[in-house]
């Protein structure tokens, strides 16, 4: 039986790579992806919830996807209220979706994935959106130290307006020089926006680094130590103050979104925005088992 712990003991021995051949290894049927998220979800339970024997054993149930105590039959469904709740797709098909989207710098499209899977494209739809749902930046607050770098950037509109903000839908972003990145879409790019924002990802002893905006003249009057880069006077870097990582990460993700998705629409842009800024902080670690941890929760 594989365990993720097992899996992550494996990559880790890969020199920080998890191929497609090391995934078929481990994942060669339905059952040892079953296993792997019922080992996730109750590896440590050691007594029945329902007749209370102390360590029991729970069997898995012939011709379903639950398993049940050996003493009075009490079932446990690893699957129940995660990604996979009420799929009709095999398990090594979502595993094998969540793969993807692990060694992917770029995104995976539905379209992709319809291919690959032999689903449909509504299928392969759900399937995309439920797993970028793992990568919510929803609960991430404080935490960010040392140097900070904010920017803003625009995401849309129509062509001929194209120099102008009116018609397009604001992003702020805030990234740890060397650390994680957090980004949120709103419907302006104001001042009051731009603290609100910041506030919940920086402690006040951070240096925050932005360009001349004037949504960030109200930071050193909150106690930041602010200094800004002049990009209308060609200023780019002066000193260690600079706008150059969160810019790097503006490029990656546009470039993404361009080129494998084309087109987003507000309602939905914080779901792939959160994606990519998931992928970014997490660019030092071995992604799948992460993903598949995470998988094997609660959504």
């Amino acid at each position: 039986m594989h365990t993720l712990q097992q899996v992550i003991c494996v990559v880790y021995s890969i020199i920080m790579r998890y191929t497609h051949a090391q995934f078929m290894k481990d994942f060669p049927n339905e059952d040892v992806c079953l296993d792997t998220i019922f080992q996730e979800r109750y590896g440590d339970i050691k007594d029945c919830p329902s007749c209370g024997v102390i360590d029991t054993k729970f069997y898995r149930v012939k011709g379903r996807k639950c398993y049940a105590c050996m003493h009075c039959g009490y079932q446990l469904h690893p699957l129940a209220e995660t990604i996979f709740h009420k799929s009709s797709t095999p398990l090594k098909s979502w595993f094998y979706a969540i793969y993807l989207f692990s060694v992917s710098k770029n995104g995976v499209a539905a379209k992709e994935l319809e291919r690959h899977l032999g689903v449909t494209y509504k299928t392969a739809h759900r399937m995309a959106r439920q797993i970028r749902l793992l990568m919510t930046q929803d609960g991430q607050i404080g935490g960010f130290g040392a140097t900070a770098e904010a920017d803003e950037t625009y995401f849309g509109g129509k062509r001929r307006l194209s120099r102008g903000t009116r018609h397009k839908t604001a992003v702020l972003g805030v990234v740890e020089r060397g650390g994680e990145v957090r980004a949120k879409v709103t419907d302006v790019a104001s001042a009051r926006r731009a603290q609100a924002f910041l506030s919940t990802a920086m402690k006040l002893d951070t240096i925050l680094h932005t360009d001349e905006s004037r949504i960030y003249l109200w930071a050193k009057k909150y106690g930041l130590e602010h200094e800004a880069v002049n990009h209308s006077k060609n200023e780019y870097v002066r000193g260690r103050v600079t706008t150059n990582t969160i810019e790097g990460f503006w490029g990656q993700l546009k470039r993404s979104i361009d080129g494998t998705y084309h087109a987003v629409s507000p309602k939905y842009l914080q779901l792939y925005v959160d994606e990519f800024a998931w992928r970014y902080s997490h660019r030092d670690v071995v992604v799948y088992p992460v993903l598949l941890e995470l998988a094997a929760k609660r959504v």
